[in-house]
């Protein structure tokens, strides 16, 4: 983990507006500083340019009238529409509590979640904010104002992870507006499947939304040395355990577990992202945004 970065990762001052704003922005100015910031180009409103046909191209641009003229291929581009709304909706939880190395789940999709809120203010993109849990909703709704940001960010300190997963009742989380991308972050943890409930309601024909899965490497592999008492966080119930001889049924469960989750969510072509908490935090948002480069305009 970069040095810098590890030393602001404090709850003194991730608990305060201008550390996590600290926090985000220098994350997002170290990627920035390395990638190319070229201006992306695709399928839009906004004619061009026309560039000439390379393997991979998507057909559906190639210029027919050109053709037949010049008996090239050519490819018509226009400039990406980049203005979206990004909702930003927590999984507020008492299970995302658990940490591991020193930092909670809450905790590191606070940072992920400054941080992508920070590079979509960058580039003028509308964002809001809705966590969830069984006793409260915080929401932010999404607007595009100089005082967005701190008001994102407000909401962000304050929250906690407390209670049970529940969003019975908030119709407003499933009011889709234009252009949308939706990122979800959460451990999973739920009861009657309410979490994939929820999850698949979020998509629709028109937006993206895409889920950041948090986890554990311990709490994955269940690499604890002898006997424990594990306690749920959210119900109380105490659970014993001998982690040496029931470690490689557990770590199997938890494998098939996100197997299933990951197919079920491609199936329904939303994005997921498995997050292990250990990992550094700008090395794991470097790897998503190098891969989503669409994301950097």
């Amino acid at each position: 983990m970069n040095a810098k970065i590890k030393e602001l990762l404090k709850p003194e001052i991730l608990n305060t507006i201008s550390g996590l704003e600290l926090v985000a922005r220098v994350i997002v100015e170290g990627f920035m500083s390395g990638s190319n910031k070229s201006q992306s180009v695709g399928a839009g409103q906004e004619f061009s340019q026309y560039r000439s046909y390379q393997p991979g191209d998507d057909l559906r641009q190639l210029d027919w009238k050109i053709f037949a003229k010049a008996e090239r291929y050519y490819i018509k581009q226009a400039d990406i529409e980049t203005n979206i709304t990004v909702k930003f909706m927590l999984d507020a939880s008492h299970s995302m509590s658990y940490s591991e190395d020193g930092i909670s789940k809450i905790q590191y999709a606070k940072v992920m979640t400054a941080a992508l809120a920070y590079l979509a203010r960058k580039q003028s993109d509308t964002i809001g904010l809705y966590a969830v849990n069984d006793k409260d909703i915080k929401v932010v709704q999404p607007r595009f104002e100089q005082q967005q940001f701190i008001r994102f960010l407000n909401e962000l300190v304050q929250l906690k992870g407390e209670g049970t997963w529940d969003y019975k009742g908030v119709e407003q989380l499933f009011d889709h507006h234009g252009k949308e991308m939706i990122i979800f972050i959460t451990d999973m943890y739920d009861d009657a499947e309410d979490l994939q409930k929820f999850i698949s309601r979020l998509k629709t024909p028109r937006n993206e939304v895409l889920v950041f899965h948090l986890m554990g490497h311990h709490e994955t592999e269940f690499d604890f040395n002898g006997s424990f008492t594990f306690e749920d966080l959210e119900n109380g119930t105490r659970t014993k355990a001998d982690t040496i001889t029931q470690q490689k049924d557990y770590s199997n469960r938890v494998k098939e577990w996100l197997q299933v989750s990951r197919g079920w969510m491609l199936e329904k072509q939303i994005n997921y992202s498995l997050i292990y908490i250990n990992e550094p935090v700008e090395t794991t948002l470097r790897n998503f945004l190098t891969v989503r480069k669409s994301l950097i305009r």
